[in-house]
């Protein structure tokens, strides 16, 4: 429990690790990079099934602009498990606990897929703290094909088969393009940490509310926030996203940046869905904007 260490552990590509408990107990593991003291503590929320490590490339990017946070949601890498519903509520409640370890801010959060709606409702709970928020083709909830039957389906067929392969050793295989671009500290520990059976069961709890969430989302609107908010789309398609999903995931993410006063969308031209890993330079050059 506690801060960050210190010593060789700091030598890191994502910084030095520490530990935040939950308001119920729960230990959520983090790393913590230096940056300008008098810059906002930029945190990285992952997609479905991620653990930290994917975002090395980004926060490295980021370099010493700012500091940089990047941790394991419960069940996720070196993070203790939640025996209850993991919502969407719970899941940002999660992130906020964090945010109070880390101090008083301002953050600047950073969503990929999932995690675009995890930020976006930690930062409503608390705007005060915020100073900005950067969306990576996230889910939206006004993008309509995504409560479509055909959307449950295919993510039903994923699961069987991310199940499979990680039963079988063969799931960091499968995913060897994300593995690709990481520093090799982040490369072998995600490869140890992100592939296990433990992982794609905590990837189904977070799948069984979605519908549900999103629901509430697009039938109980957040408040926009009167700070810079970036979406960037991903500009090709990828596993799971043809043309016509992409098409209407970026129409809702033009959508999202409109809601904001101070909202930019932008494209990530050469990225698939993993802009984090596609286009870690993009990432950073928008977070920089974010900082004085």
């Amino acid at each position: 429990m506690g801060g960050p260490r210190s010593g060789a552990e700091v030598e890191h590509s994502q910084g030095a690790p520490g530990t935040a408990t939950t308001r119920d107990g729960r230990e959520l593991f983090y790393m913590r990079r230096p940056g300008a003291p008098d810059a906002p503590t930029v945190v990285f929320e992952s997609g479905l099934a991620a653990s930290r490590s994917y975002w090395a490339p980004a926060q490295v990017a980021v370099a010493d602009r700012a500091p940089t946070v990047v941790y394991d949601r419960s069940g996720l890498g070196r993070s203790a498990p939640d025996g209850h519903p993991r919502t969407l509520q719970r899941l940002a409640a999660d992130l906020g606990d964090l945010l109070d370890h880390l101090g008083p801010g301002p953050f600047v959060l950073v969503g990929h897929s999932w995690g675009g709606p995890i930020v976006r409702i930690a930062a409503a709970a608390n705007p005060a703290r915020i100073a900005g928020l950067v969306l990576l083709d996230h889910t939206d909830e006004a993008c309509d094909l995504f409560f479509h039957p055909s959307v449950r389906r295919a993510e039903k067929i994923g699961q069987a088969i991310s199940s499979l392969l990680a039963r079988l050793g063969l799931l960091a295989f499968a995913h060897r393009d994300l593995l690709a671009p990481l520093p090799d500290d982040a490369k072998a520990e995600m490869r140890a940490e992100g592939f296990t059976v433990g992982t794609i069961r905590t990837r189904a709890a977070e799948l069984a509310s979605v519908v549900a969430d999103m629901t509430a989302l697009r039938d109980d609107p957040l408040d926009p926030l009167d700070v810079p908010v970036t979406v960037i789309s991903a500009g090709r398609t990828s596993t799971g996203m043809n043309a016509r999903i992409r098409a209407a995931l970026n129409a809702s993410h033009e959508h999202r940046a409109e809601q904001h006063r101070l909202g930019r969308h932008v494209y990530a031209p050469n990225s698939g869905h993993l802009v984090p890993t596609g286009d870690p330079e993009l990432v950073a050059a928008e977070i920089h904007r974010m900082l004085p």
